[in-house]
Parts: C-alpha cells; sequence; structure tokens
C-alpha cells in the first residue's frame, strides 16, 4: 500500500503517474488530475482535456481564450 500525496488516503491500489521530472502517487485519478493538470489562464479551472493554448498559456476552453485576449 502507498499513501496518496494528495489527500492522504492508504489505499492498496494506488499508483504513481510521472509527467516529465514531477511523480506522484495518487489513490485516484481525481487526486492526480488535482495535483498534476494544468489550469486555466482564465478561470483556474484543471484542464483535463484537450484545452486551447495561446499566446504562451493554456485554457481550458475558446471562451476563456477569447476573454483572457488570446
Amino acid at each position: 500500500m502507498a499513501t496518496c500525496d494528495v489527500c492522504g488516503n492508504n489505499y492498496a491500489n494506488s499508483f504513481t503517474v510521472t509527467q516529465g521530472k514531477i511523480t506522484g502517487t495518487f489513490d485516484s485519478f481525481e487526486c492526480a488530475i488535482h495535483a498534476m493538470a494544468p489550469r486555466c489562464a482564465h478561470c483556474q479551472c484543471a484542464v483535463i482535456g484537450h484545452g486551447v493554448e495561446a499566446n504562451g498559456a493554456t485554457y481550458c476552453c475558446e471562451h476563456c481564450a477569447r476573454h483572457a485576449g488570446g
């Protein structure tokens, strides 16, 4: 068993995710998303899909990109 880096739950089915040089241990995809997903540059929601990149920033959707001037 391993302990989740986000919630501290000690879970038999925990898993690790590696993103570049960062590795985390999680008990759910919810915790992995909370810790590792990029955040929208406008509304700060977790970007769990493809997202939109504009002017060097990541947005959750075209609406946020346009609203931010991207």
